[in-house]
């Protein structure tokens, strides 16, 4: 959809997904996407003071009959109400923060915008490899 509306609601994570699509050793949407923030919706599991507590995110994990379990997050609001409306609660968080503390259970995925044409799925060794950077 390339309306006037989408375009303003556009954002640098979003371009550079679709830049991944292309290409995917492009460096510089590489540095973009890892330096932008991601939406981490909180599980439904999880308290109060776990979602409020700033120094731990609670990934979300989705199992799949017969696949490898993934973390969805996403670039944007509309993003995430698309492929999960009923999520109430999320955590702005830095993706390279997040792709440098990623768990090393080697069959743990992440998803970017799951559901959209700019969708990427990283395994747990490409979130690491691709995305983490230094915390400073």
């Amino acid at each position: 959809m390339d309306t006037p509306a989408h375009r303003n609601n556009y954002t640098p994570a979003q371009h550079a997904l679709d830049v991944l699509a292309e290409n995917t050793e492009d460096a510089a949407a590489l540095d973009t996407l890892a330096g932008s923030h991601v939406l981490v919706p909180v599980p439904d599991d999880a308290t109060d003071a776990e979602a409020a507590d700033p120094t731990m995110v609670t990934l979300p994990v989705i199992e799949h009959p017969g696949g490898a379990p993934v973390v969805p997050v996403f670039t944007s609001e509309p993003e995430m109400a698309h492929l999960l409306p009923y999520v109430s609660r999320y955590r702005l968080v830095p993706l390279g923060a997040l792709a440098s503390q990623w768990p090393t259970d080697e069959g743990l995925a992440l998803t970017i915008d799951a559901a959209s044409e700019h969708g990427l799925t990283l395994s747990s060794e490409g979130v690491r490899t691709l995305l983490a950077r230094p915390q400073g």
